[in-house]
């Protein structure tokens, strides 16, 4: 299976038990503290996410992939590259993964693929073999992903809940298959993050309320991306430049020295989508964001909810230094027909000494 799955650029594929009962005290105390904001999907599906038998009748093995996303070109210190964007406050930054094509329409069909070649070659050297009924997912049903990785030997569990690996950093997708078929799981890894708290610390929003343990309510990616409204007056300022979803804690990591390139071009940066100013952003229309976002995870948001981010991270730059580009570009869209974009122009121009 290994060479199938690199074949379709997977750069690991192992296998995970289905009794995931341990985590579910977990992931109940989790919901409980409502640390999953307004992704009611998560409550609604309750335990469902660690009862992988219950989510697909019948599964009793589950095969874990993951994926680099590093766009292929990346350089050495990209790391220190995108610190630099970070303090370019009049530039908006797309985090890593989304600045190519989505992740869920490339590794949906990937797996897909890999569960078809499984059959056939169940098919070829079986003279009755079992019908094989499989289910293939990337963070699009109830599935605890970090978990099945860990439990399959992917990684182990970062601070920042993010699965890390020791040739690999965090810099990966992760999918899973979910087989009717018994397969012996793969051993798991031990954690080797130690005192580190790097990621804890760097997060400018102190989201990561305890080592393991995300607060939604406050992580910029939630907030740019899952959350519809108007974001909270007091984390605007801790959003900074921050346009659709942040890496923070990823790029504070010291195992992700070690991050791995794409093998697949579909994760390589669309044009425009960094190093642009924020008021270019600012000047698409609608038709040209869903034209430029097509394939792309970022189009999910919509263009008000984008509108909104950037306008939320043109506050933040007027603040450090008065800019008449970016003022002209946030004017128009004070008579915007969402009410969340026109309070968040008007608190971003209301950052700007000169009005």
């Amino acid at each position: 299976m290994q060479i199938w799955a690199q074949s379709l650029g997977f750069s690991q594929i192992a296998v995970a038990p289905v009794d995931l009962s341990s985590a579910e005290p977990g992931l109940r105390d989790w919901l409980a503290q409502n640390f999953h904001g307004e992704m009611d999907y998560m409550a609604r599906h309750g335990m469902k996410r660690a009862r992988p038998a219950e989510l697909v009748p019948g599964t009793v093995s589950v095969v874990t992939a993951r994926m680099n996303y590093l766009p292929r070109d990346t350089s050495s210190d990209w790391q220190a590259l995108e610190w630099q964007r970070l303090r370019s406050p009049q530039q908006g930054v797309v985090s890593v993964y989304a600045r190519g094509r989505d992740y869920h329409k490339v590794l949906r069909a990937r797996l897909d693929t890999l569960a078809q070649q499984i059959d056939a070659h169940l098919r070829a050297h079986n003279p009755e073999p079992r019908p094989l009924q499989y289910r293939a997912f990337t963070d699009s049903a109830p599935v605890l992903e970090a978990e099945l990785a860990t439990r399959s030997g992917q990684g182990w569990r970062g601070k920042h809940s993010l699965v890390l690996n020791r040739e690999a950093g965090s810099m990966f997708f992760l999918g899973e298959i979910y087989l009717n078929l018994p397969l012996p799981a793969s051993a798991p890894v031990s954690a080797h993050c130690g005192q580190c708290s790097a990621c804890i610390d760097v997060c400018p929003t102190q989201a990561i309320v305890a080592p393991g343990v995300v607060d939604a309510r406050r992580c910029i990616s939630y907030l740019t991306i899952e959350h519809a409204g108007p974001i909270p007056e007091d984390l605007r300022p801790l959003v900074g430049n921050h346009v659709y979803g942040c890496d923070d804690c990823q790029l504070a990591c010291p195992w992700n020295k070690y991050a791995q390139t794409a093998s697949l071009a579909d994760f390589d940066v669309r044009e425009g989508l960094v190093d642009q100013g924020l008021d270019q952003w600012l000047g698409w229309t609608e038709a040209e964001f869903l034209q430029r976002t097509q394939g792309s995870a970022i189009r999910r948001i919509g263009h008000a909810r984008w509108l909104r981010n950037l306008a939320l991270a043109a506050g933040n730059a007027l603040r450090v230094a008065d800019s008449a580009s970016l003022r002209q570009a946030l004017v128009p869209h004070l008579t915007h027909r969402s009410d969340v974009v026109r309070e968040q122009v008007q608190w971003a121009l209301q950052q700007s000494s000169k009005v």
